[in-house]
């Protein structure tokens, strides 16, 4: 396979490191500071599983000389994608995949107009890794995974062939029977973890051991599993207790990417996250007076962040 990835950070430059460490064509989309380290010193992965290093590193700016691939991950911050999707095009063959890798709930919809919709899959993944400086990763917590799957859930070859290239990479990589089910599992868990998270400005180990805080973490699930219903996909019954033990056996010192983004004063996933809670609760005539709150705290720091 020859795979594209969009955005080399902690989630493209850990996942795209890993194929290309297996051997898997991979090209890096990237630019400014992160292209010039990928191209003079290579990318270097620190990993509680391992670290490695890749010498040489396909890496580049321009879209339009990588040529068609079989798939394109896109790795970038969810405020990014349509700026990035828009330089796709020349990378897109007949049955080339596109794969959000993003932390929202939308990603597939902002593709699909760009793109085209037959190209998009769902996606998801789960690590907590952060750029550590240009071209190196820092993987500190978590299983790291990766789930797509085709919008409609059929199953599909293109599907299972990017399936197996990550397995024969060594990550934890499945096509789930209903994609949609599977990112809103993954929505529920990064959604309250985030809000929290940036708005106290502790790592999780801090701020799931609060009484307070474990009460509004739990208010926020019930609000967003109410969503999910009221938009025909059923979390299950154990959803919420499913995410606080998942909170519970989270490394003390885990953080967002969001909440780090926050924390430096940058602008974050915000509006993709807590913001579209509180968007398809008043889409589905839910109410979400948690998610509300959460999102109207933080506002103040990301308008000064784009600004």
């Amino acid at each position: 396979m020859r795979i594209a990835v969009v955005g080399a950070g902690g989630v493209g430059g850990y996942f795209g490191g890993k194929l290309a460490h297996a051997g898997v064509d991979t090209i890096f989309i990237a630019r400014g500071a992160t292209l010039d380290a990928l191209r003079t010193r290579g990318l270097r992965v620190e990993s509680i599983d391992g670290d490695f290093t890749l010498e040489r590193v396909n890496a580049t700016e321009d879209p339009s000389s990588v040529g068609i691939v079989d798939a394109i991950l896109v790795c970038v911050k969810a405020w990014q994608i349509p700026k990035a999707a828009s330089r796709l095009a020349p990378m897109i063959g007949p049955d080339t995949i596109v794969v959000p890798m993003e932390n929202g709930i939308d990603a597939p919809d902002v593709l699909a107009p760009i793109v085209g919709r037959e190209h998009v899959l769902g996606g998801l993944c789960g690590i907590v890794s952060f750029v550590a400086e240009a071209g190196h990763i820092k993987h500190i917590a978590a299983e790291p995974f990766v789930m797509f799957g085709e919008l409609d859930n059929r199953e599909s070859d293109r599907a299972i062939r990017l399936r197996d290239a990550f397995r024969n990479a060594k990550v934890k990589a499945d096509v789930p029977h209903d994609i949609l089910h599977s990112m809103w599992t993954k929505f529920l868990f990064i959604v309250p973890m985030s809000a929290i998270g940036a708005l106290t400005r502790v790592p999780i180990g801090v701020w799931r051991t609060m009484p307070e805080l474990r009460a509004i973490a739990e208010d926020s699930l019930r609000e967003m599993i109410a969503i999910a219903k009221a938009r025909g996909v059923d979390p299950g019954d154990d959803a919420l207790q499913r995410t606080m033990e998942r909170y519970d056996n989270m490394a003390p010192n885990s953080t967002s990417s969001l909440q780090r983004d926050v924390l430096d004063g940058k602008p974050s996933e915000l509006d993709a996250q807590i913001g579209a809670v509180v968007r398809l609760a008043r889409e589905s005539g839910v109410a979400a007076p948690v998610a509300s709150f959460l999102y109207s705290c933080l506002l103040p720091q990301e308008e000064k962040a784009r600004a």
